[in-house]
């Protein structure tokens, strides 16, 4: 069997990236993407650090917004409105879920759709779904971009997606049909016995379901590939996908690892976005190299955040 690594991927999606930062360059532009965080959620700091640390290896600029928990849902929402408005900032994450306390949907759906690049408000999800336009969930175009990568035919094949939430399942379904792949879409709810059958007659499986042995070895056969998304955790600690990889191993044709398969090309993919983002304002005029004479910050803590806000209306 074929191992699917990430590295490969996403080492050839960072030269493109490369190669495509010279003629921002040209014009003194550096994109550049605000990171809005909020409350000290551990897994949201190790995805924060890693996001600023390729940032930096790929040659565009990460600058950390921090909210604490207990600031007002108001100030948020004023934080990441600021940001859509600073020319010098082209792209926003908002790291979630947001703590229980704030209304998720209300500060999401505050980013410009210009500046969404991981595809998080209703207005871009509604572009890509409807359009074909603006930016794709980055997970889910990981695991096209890992196909495309090892020249994995598409076009006429079956795949069955597991999984159908708007940050994956649904919209790598749509990017399959989009390649003129017959798509199955399978979740928590489709029979035992209908998943089983729909995987044997795939040849591509894109799971993201959640859960250990979602993907076991009866569903599996020789001429599968398995873009595995799921991130699940053992009863030892040990990470692990959806899919069975050690029967994946025997049986199929191909399948990406966990962890090394799709999780290492999302935030290349991100980068990407935030590239083709800058591209698109600079075409439009919304930012130029002036923007970048002022110092850019690696973090801005709440002290300094209504600041900020008062500073770039």
């Amino acid at each position: 069997m074929e191992i699917l690594k990430g590295k490969p991927v996403s080492e050839a999606v960072e030269g493109e990236i490369r190669e495509r930062l010279i003629s921002l360059y040209e014009q003194n532009i550096v994109p550049t993407l605000a990171i809005v965080r909020v409350g000290n959620n551990p897994g949201d700091i190790a995805y924060e650090n890693g996001a600023i640390k390729k940032a930096k290896s790929v040659g565009v600029q990460a600058e950390k917004f921090t909210c604490p928990e207990d600031m007002e849902e108001d100030d948020v929402i004023s934080v990441i409105q600021s940001l859509n408005e600073n020319a010098g900032i082209h792209g926003i994450l908002l790291l979630q879920p947001l703590p229980a306390k704030f209304d998720g949907d209300r500060i999401r759906n505050a980013i410009s759709p210009e500046k969404d690049v991981d595809c998080t408000s209703d207005a871009s999800l509604a572009r890509f779904f409807v359009r074909g336009e603006g930016f794709c969930p980055c997970t889910a175009e990981s695991a096209m971009e890992i196909l495309k990568h090892y020249g994995v035919e598409i076009s006429g094949r079956k795949a069955v997606v597991i999984g159908r939430s708007m940050v994956i399942g649904r919209p790598a379904a749509l990017m399959l049909m989009r390649e003129n792949a017959t798509v199955t879409v399978c979740h928590s709810k489709t029979p035992a016995d209908t998943l089983r059958q729909a995987c044997r007659e795939a040849d591509i499986i894109v799971t993201a379901a959640g859960k250990i042995d979602a993907v076991t070895e009866d569903m599996m056969t020789e001429k599968q590939v398995i873009v595995d998304v799921g991130i699940n955790f053992d009863s030892d600690g040990k990470m692990r996908g959806d899919a069975d990889f050690e029967a994946a191993e025997r049986i199929c044709r191909a399948a990406t690892p966990v962890p090394g398969g799709v999780g290492s090309v999302t935030t290349a993919i991100l980068m990407r976005h935030l590239v083709a983002a800058a591209e698109q304002q600079f075409r439009r005029g919304e930012t130029s190299g002036k923007d970048f004479l002022h110092p850019i910050q690696e973090d801005r803590s709440n002290e300094d955040l209504l600041l900020f806000k008062m500073l770039h209306m």
